[in-house]
């Protein structure tokens, strides 16, 4: 299937789905506690997001100015941003996924898996 097809569907479903769980949410909890839980996930999150952030710049920094290429640094930095993301938009869902990625032991787990996953597939020429 192509990839097109897949973010369209991601795109049509996640929507739905965070909808879906606000509405559930909001009658289980009333709507002013949900509207809270919404604003207080964005502000604990971009706090998260900032802290780590600049953590993963000095770490890219250092690693650079041992002479080292920082890959999983980076790769780090990347999820946090998309973690970042999912956090600011409005959501339980993505605001779960967005706070998994800020666990530095689920996004190495994420950066193994993407490593073994692609080792067979490309070959990196030095």
């Amino acid at each position: 299937m192509p990839w097109r097809w897949i973010l369209f569907g991601l795109f049509i479903v996640i929507p739905i789905v965070e909808i879906a769980l606000l509405v559930a949410f909001s009658q289980a909890v009333g709507v002013w506690w949900t509207i809270a839980l919404v604003i207080a996930t964005a502000f604990v999150g971009s706090w998260l997001v900032t802290r780590q952030g600049r953590a993963t710049i000095v770490a890219v920094r250092h690693e650079f100015q041992q002479g080292a290429f920082p890959a999983a640094s980076l790769a780090h930095g990347a999820m946090i941003v998309i973690a970042g993301a999912f956090l600011l938009t409005p959501g339980l869902l993505t605001d779960a996924v967005g706070f998994l990625l800020l666990i530095p032991a689920v996004r190495e787990a994420i950066r193994r898996w993407v490593v073994a996953r692609s080792a067979n597939r490309w070959t990196i020429v030095p």
